[in-house]
């Protein structure tokens, strides 16, 4: 934890609130612990998407309400945090039981998003906003910068193919965890009543666009 704390220049107050940012409710209920990182999470989403729209707004200051809202979610969107936690080297630290709770492939990458935000909840617990920001500033400013592309409408494209099949194309909720304030849910995609895919987010909406995604990799649409 030292090493990480080092790699990001941070001093820390409480070495322990950075501990638990990376302990998994799974890891907790499996060795007694009583607490996790949900809490930090739930902290470090706020902190992210209010510093990523400061950002925005002044760097685009003639763009509307509405672009901003796009632009802010493309960089705080479930995508973009697991590419960022899995750049940052933070999905390497997370402690989590995977075969005890029989987690799939997307519910892995899912937990490497939140470990992004339950980072990021610590960082502003120990060190104050500031240097909330200069983490952000260091290591995410640089993807806005460059305009780089981490949400596409997955529904869309599939909605379009299956008006042009003639074929209904409907989502479904197979299954929703997690405290009332940090749900997580797994949507299951039906093309012509099919099941093609399946996705998990911390939304529906997010969960929707992962199992969109699958279907038109399973449909091999361009």
């Amino acid at each position: 934890m030292e090493e990480l704390l080092e790699k990001f220049d941070i001093v820390a107050n409480n070495i322990d609130i950075y501990k638990i940012a990376f302990i998994h409710s799974s890891y907790s209920t499996t060795h007694g612990l009583s607490h996790d990182y949900e809490r930090l999470e739930f902290l470090g989403d706020s902190v992210l998407s209010m510093v990523v729209a400061d950002y925005i707004f002044q760097k685009y200051p003639d763009s509307g309400e509405g672009n901003l809202t796009k632009m802010r979610a493309n960089y705080v969107c479930q995508s973009a945090l697991i590419y960022y936690s899995k750049q940052l080297g933070l999905d390497k630290f997370t402690k989590i039981n995977t075969e005890e709770h029989n987690m799939s492939h997307n519910e892995v990458l899912s937990i490497s998003a939140d470990v992004f935000e339950s980072f990021l909840g610590a960082i502003y617990i120990d060190q104050g906003i500031e240097k909330a920001r200069e983490y952000l500033e260091n290591n995410i400013f640089k993807y806005i910068d460059m305009g780089k592309i981490f949400f596409y409408d997955y529904k869309s494209v599939i909605k379009e193919y299956g008006d042009a099949q003639e074929v209904p194309v409907s989502y479904e909720t197979i299954n929703e965890y997690g405290v009332p304030h940090d749900k997580t849910f797994v949507i299951q995609i039906l093309v012509d009543g099919q099941p093609l895919g399946r996705g998990t987010g911390k939304n529906k909406k997010e969960a929707e666009q992962l199992a969109a995604q699958q279907a038109i990799k399973y449909l091999n649409i361009n």
